[in-house]
């Protein structure tokens, strides 16, 4: 069986005004709310999911405690596509759209709605548009023809800057097979290399990596909010 990444399923940000966020991506990119309901295990927290497709969407997290993080540039923000943000923050984000027709569509439809939009611009093997979104974000709509050929796109110079060797190239390149185990494998000590997730109270990290996976499993809440509804 083939275990690998299939796609994107959601995409979480956070926010601090889910419905400017629902407003913004149904109005001005035609998206559809399908889920807002009470975070499972996050207190005070509202999760809300904007249907991409049936199996991928882009979901916002919305707590008291997000709008008592400052935004500032070059930190928790890049503010544009190319700009700099803190590392593991997101940089800017990229939706797929069908054609360069569906582009072109898209940029009328958001000018149309007063949002300036730069581009189309040619990357060769994707044709993008930018603009913002509420609270900061960067986004681009993008369009393919094909699947992105490694031979033409994988620059020798920058493989050489970023530190890796033929060796780890080829490895990149096609990733080994993993043989999965039969048996359980069990969790690894949260004393070790990681990652391993943070901003958990002291000590609780540590605990829930403890607990055998059928606790976590029985502790799951699957019912829809909306009793009768599914």
């Amino acid at each position: 069986m083939d275990n690998k990444v299939q796609g994107l399923h959601h995409l979480a940000i956070s926010t601090a005004d889910i419905k400017a966020q629902i407003d913004f991506f149904t109005d001005k990119l035609g998206m559809e709310l399908v889920a807002l309901y009470w975070m499972h295990g996050a207190k005070e927290t509202w999760h809300g999911f904007l249907r991409m497709n049936d199996e991928s969407s882009v979901a916002f997290v919305q707590s008291p405690l997000v709008g008592k993080v400052a935004p500032k540039l070059g930190e928790t923000h890049a503010g544009n596509p190319t700009a700099p943000s803190a590392a593991g923050t997101t940089q800017h984000i990229a939706l797929k759209v069908a054609d360069m027709d569906e582009l072109f569509r898209m940029q009328k439809r958001l000018r149309s709605k007063d949002v300036p939009v730069l581009g189309p611009v040619d990357h060769g093997f994707c044709k993008s548009i930018y603009f913002a979104g509420p609270e900061g974000l960067a986004l681009e709509l993008s369009c393919s023809e094909g699947p992105i050929e490694p031979k033409s796109w994988i620059d020798p110079d920058v493989v050489s800057r970023a530190g890796i060797n033929d060796e780890e190239l080829a490895r990149y390149l096609n990733p080994p097979e993993f043989d999965v185990p039969e048996q359980h494998v069990g969790q690894p000590d949260t004393s070790g290399p990681g990652p391993h997730m943070s901003n958990y109270p002291p000590g609780i990290y540590e605990k829930l990596m403890a607990l055998p996976d059928k606790d976590i499993w029985d502790a799951s809440e699957n019912e829809p909010p909306v009793s009768g509804k599914s």
